[in-house]
């Protein structure tokens, strides 16, 4: 046998028993108990403490602003897409969700990007839309053309 294939072989040998030594650390015990999945990922789930409340718990509550949302624009949005995870206000109401304000809260969606679909989206260029305003001293974000300042 040449001698370039034995110091091939035993280049191929040193890598593969690299291989399967990163291989008995780096991968999980629980790897390949239901098919090609970490068996554990399940317990990892199910054990996460829930935050977000859902849509028909906000509605519950809310109804004005659910009724008054549910009729333009931003119908199709979770009340927590922009209030954030709001689980601890549905259990507790003293404690508030998220408020968003601020012009950038409202651009991150409506800012002209050319990777969104500007017919799905009312789209802005923020220099030349009433600069220096909030856009809530325009616009209702639960009903955003309705009632105009």
């Amino acid at each position: 046998m040449p001698a370039q294939i034995k110091r091939l072989a035993l280049l191929f040998g040193l890598f593969l028993a690299i291989f399967l030594t990163a291989r008995y650390f780096l991968v999980p015990k629980s790897f390949g108990e239901y098919g090609h999945y970490r068996g554990l990922s399940l317990t990892e789930n199910q054990s996460k403490i829930p935050r977000y409340a859902g849509q028909a718990v906000c509605q519950d509550c809310h109804d004005d602003l659910a009724g008054l949302k549910s009729s333009n624009e931003h119908a199709t949005l979770s009340c927590e897409t922009c209030h954030g995870p709001s689980l601890i206000h549905a259990e507790n109401q003293d404690s508030l969700p998220f408020r968003p304000s601020g012009r950038d809260f409202c651009l991150r969606c409506h800012r002209i990007h050319p990777a969104r679909p500007a017919a799905n989206v009312a789209m802005i260029n923020p220099e030349e839309h009433n600069a220096g305003q909030q856009c809530t001293d325009c616009h209702n974000p639960h009903s955003p053309w309705e009632n105009m300042k």
